[in-house]
C-alpha cells in the first residue's frame, strides 16, 4: 500500500500500516515532514513534558516507520490514477502500484508571502494560535486577516497576550456575527481597518509591523513581539482533482471516519480535516486509516498480479 504524505498522519500510517506488514511505501515529498518543520517548540504533543522541536519530532515519527520496513521516496506525487485496478500513484519518473492508497497530503497556511515573513517564521511568525499562543505570554500580538479563522486565533490568543491587535485590509469584518461581536468586546482586542502589512520587522525575533493604509496610502509602524497570519489554508489535492470527491474549498470528502469516493483509497489529517488541524489529532487520524486499510485488504481476494512494493518507470 502507498501512503500520500509524511506529516503526523502519513508517518503514523506507516507506522502502523509496517507493523501490521503491510509494506508500506511513503511519498514523503521533497519538503517531506508537514507543516511541523515550520515549528520551533512543539510543547502540546503528548509524552514530551519538556516539548520537542517539530523537525525533531518528525525526524523521530520517521525513523520508527522505517525501523518496521516502511520504505521512503522523498519525491512529491504529482499524479494519480484511481479509475482501475492496480490503484497508480505518480512521484517523479516512476509510477508506483498499489491495492490501497491513504491520502495524507495536509494542507497548507496561506502566507502573505512576504520575504520578512519567510525569515522570521518559527521567530515570533506564526499561523497557528493553539500551537503558539503560549509563547506570547504577557506579549502584545497581531493578527492578520478578518474571517472566522482570524477571530478564533484572537479571541484565542487573549488568554495568553498582554493585547491582541486585529489587521485587516477592509473596514469590516467577514467573520460570523457571533465571533465579531466577542471579538469587539473583548477588552484585550484592538482593530485597524485598511491596512495591509508591507514589512515585519526585526532581524532574530519580531519586532514589529509596517502597515500601509489601502485608503490613505499613510505607512505607520505597530510594535508587537508576535505576527499570526490567519488569512485560511490550502489543502494539497491539486493532483487530486477528479479522482476522489473534493468539496467545494477543495478538502477530501471522507465516509465513515477515513474512507474516500474511491474503492480502497483512504484519507487522514488535515486535507480532510479543517476544523481541528492539530499533530495529536492528525496523527490518531493516521491511525485510524491504516487500521482501515488492513481491514480492508485482508478482505481482499489474495491476487498474484501486484506486489505491495510494485513500481514501473
Amino acid at each position: 500500500m502507498i501512503i500520500l504524505g509524511s506529516g503526523p498522519a502519513g508517518l503514523t500510517a506507516a507506522i502502523y500500516t509496517a507493523r501490521a506488514n503491510l509494506a508500506p511505501l511513503v511519498i514523503a515529498g521533497r519538503e517531506a515532514g508537514g507543516q511541523l518543520m515550520l515549528t520551533t517548540e512543539v510543547e502540546n504533543f503528548p509524552g514530551f513534558p519538556e516539548g520537542i522541536q517539530g523537525p525533531e519530532l518528525m525526524d523521530a515519527m520517521r525513523r520508527q516507520a522505517e525501523r518496521f520496513g516502511a520504505r521512503f521516496v522523498d519525491d512529491d506525487a504529482t499524479a494519480v490514477d484511481f479509475s482501475g485496478r492496480p490503484l497508480k500513484v505518480t512521484a517523479g519518473d516512476t509510477v508506483y502500484e498499489a491495492r490501497s492508497v491513504i491520502i495524507a497530503t495536509g494542507a497548507s497556511a496561506r502566507w502573505l508571502g512576504l520575504p520578512s515573513e519567510s525569515r522570521l517564521r518559527g521567530h515570533g511568525v506564526s499561523s497557528c494560535a493553539t500551537c503558539d499562543g503560549y509563547f506570547f505570554r504577557d506579549q502584545k500580538v497581531v493578527v492578520v486577516g478578518g474571517g472566522d479563522t482570524a477571530m478564533e486565533e484572537a479571541l484565542f490568543l487573549t488568554r495568553f497576550a498582554s493585547e491582541v491587535v486585529v489587521l485587516h485590509r477592509r473596514d469590516q469584518l467577514r467573520a460570523s456575527k457571533i465571533l465579531q461581536e466577542r471579538a469587539r468586546h473583548n477588552p484585550k482586542i484592538r482593530f485597524i481597518w485598511n491596512v495591509v502589512v508591507e514589512e515585519i520587522l526585526g532581524h532574530k525575533s519580531v519586532e514589529g509591523v509596517r502597515l500601509r493604509n489601502v485608503v490613505t496610502g499613510e505607512t505607520l509602524v505597530e510594535p508587537c513581539q508576535g505576527v499570526f497570519v490567519a488569512i485560511g489554508h490550502a489543502p494539497n489535492t491539486g493532483f487530486l482533482a477528479g479522482q476522489v470527491e473534493l468539496d467545494e474549498r477543495g478538502y477530501v470528502v471522507v465516509h465513515d471516519e477515513t474512507r474516500t469516493s474511491r474503492d480502497g483509497v483512504f484519507c487522514a489529517g488535515d486535507v480532510h480535516d479543517f476544523r481541528y488541524r492539530q499533530a495529536v489529532t492528525a496523527a490518531a487520524a493516521g491511525c485510524k486509516a491504516a487500521l482501515d486499510v488492513e481491514k480492508y485488504l485482508e478482505a481482499l481476494e489474495p491476487s498474484s498480479e501486484l506486489s505491495p512494493s510494485a513500481a514501473t518507470s
